[in-house]
């Protein structure tokens, strides 16, 4: 592990995290885009919690040990949005990076 890894921050590709989705329901899909962005489309299932707006995550998913997936656009705000989650203390989280990456079928 790096320097400046995080301990409970993983980084996995958009085409792992579809499979990732696809055998466990349990994980929690949290896009940080601003609102406007998610309405253009999402990936189904996520919950839009703007990076302006991360620190009311634990009162949408208070389980500190849930299983977190975040993405944004590009990957940058996910990557941040992680640090954050991270400070906050949420153990298991993995930053899938940008939907721009994503091949599947997008929410609107």
């Amino acid at each position: 592990m790096g320097f400046f890894m995080k301990k409970n921050v993983k980084n996995l590709n958009m085409e792992k995290a579809y499979e990732e989705l696809k055998k466990d329901k349990d994980i929690v899909l949290i896009d940080v885009r601003n609102a406007d962005e998610y309405k253009g489309g999402h990936i189904r299932k996520s919950i839009n919690v703007p990076l302006s707006n991360i620190a009311a995550l634990p009162g949408i998913v208070p389980d500190k040990e849930a299983h977190i997936f975040v993405y944004c656009l590009s990957g940058a705000r996910s990557a941040r949005a992680c640090d954050a989650l991270d400070k906050m203390g949420y153990k298991d989280l993995t930053n899938i990076g940008g939907i721009m990456s994503w091949t599947h079928e997008l929410e609107k």
